[in-house]
């Protein structure tokens, strides 16, 4: 379905300016936005993307990763198609940087299976940027605004601040993907700005529960610098919220080896110098279980079939320590 685009005017040459995402294209008419789902048709932009779904699973909550919200919960995972970034490494590009076949849903469609499904939270927007899928985001969450559905973003964090700060009132969850602490890896990697995504999480991180996810790439973005001064910004804002280091695999147009079992567990043990729950994703037999900062106790054990909740409500059940968590 094709359906007007928000956050758009008109140039002094006559050409669209988009304003969703920071990309801020500028684009003729037949022409089509960095994204791939933005298109100029007699002078208006349409979305692509609108209730075209490419991507839909019931997943646990802890693959989004979110492994302090609703622990042991069921979430049904959506994905559209386009990016806003050019990661070389994108685990997804099949739909990020492609247009793949889509089954159409009206929001009330999604709603409606979201509601049938069992020991399901809500509905994560993922797999593929949601943010370029903004208005079908948007119309979903306020459709559903009496339905007790929680709603999460998988998300890069590239988005402009009103249509942020327009959306964040019915999100319950997000994970951001803060791709490494270097711009000049932003630039030449992603094609974005570090500062923007930095800036989004700050606006967040107060107004809905967030893990941020890293990938590390051996030789790219896991210098012990750039890992501690990552950590440290992070903890400055809130040593409480979750990181999830996530060991890379040749993808896309990488083909760098794997990062090392080894380079995973310095890197972790540098982000505990700052943060209270860091986890390490895409290794086996890595520990992802969640402990008391302050005693050590465990009070999430997770395995690959099972999440046992061990907590006082949201204490730890030995020494009364509040955890950061959402149950």
């Amino acid at each position: 379905m094709k359906k007007e685009g928000l956050f758009y005017t008109v140039d002094k040459d006559g050409k669209i300016l988009c304003e969703l995402c920071p990309q801020r294209c500028h684009i003729k008419e037949g022409g089509i936005g960095f994204c791939g789902a933005r298109k100029v048709e007699d002078g208006v932009l349409y979305t692509l993307n609108y209730g075209n779904i490419s991507s839909a699973s019931m997943d646990p909550i802890e693959k989004k990763p979110l492994y302090h919200f609703r622990p042991g919960k069921f979430i049904l995972s959506v994905g559209s198609f386009g990016c806003n970034f050019r990661c070389g490494f994108c685990q997804n590009y099949s739909i990020s940087q492609t247009q793949p076949n889509t089954q159409y849903l009206t929001p009330e469609e999604l709603i409606d299976l979201a509601l049938k499904q069992e020991n399901n939270t809500g509905i994560a927007f993922t797999y593929n940027e949601p943010s370029i899928w903004y208005e079908y985001i948007k119309d979903v969450c306020e459709k559903a605004k009496d339905k007790n559905i929680d709603f999460v973003l998988v998300s890069n964090g590239y988005i402009s601040e009103e249509p942020l700060e327009s959306l964040l009132p019915h999100i319950s969850a997000a994970n951001i993907d803060l791709k490494a602490f270097d711009n000049k890896f932003y630039k030449g990697v992603c094609g974005g700005d570090v500062k923007i995504v930095m800036r989004n999480i700050e606006k967040m991180h107060n107004k809905c529960h967030l893990e941020i996810t890293t990938l590390l790439i051996e030789g790219y973005n896991d210098s012990e610098d750039d890992v501690s001064k990552l950590c440290k910004w992070i903890a400055d804002l809130n040593p409480n919220i979750p990181l999830h280091l996530s060991r890379y695999f040749p993808s896309y147009k990488f083909d760098a080896p794997a990062t090392s079992l080894e380079r995973m567990s310095l890197c972790r043990d540098i982000a505990k110098q700052y943060l209270n729950y860091v986890y390490v994703g895409n290794v086996q037999d890595a520990d992802k279980n969640t402990y008391c900062p302050k005693c050590g106790e465990l009070l999430i054990k997770r395995t690959l079939f099972d999440t046992e909740v061990l907590l006082n409500n949201k204490n730890c059940p030995v020494c009364g320590h509040d955890i950061n968590i959402s149950l």
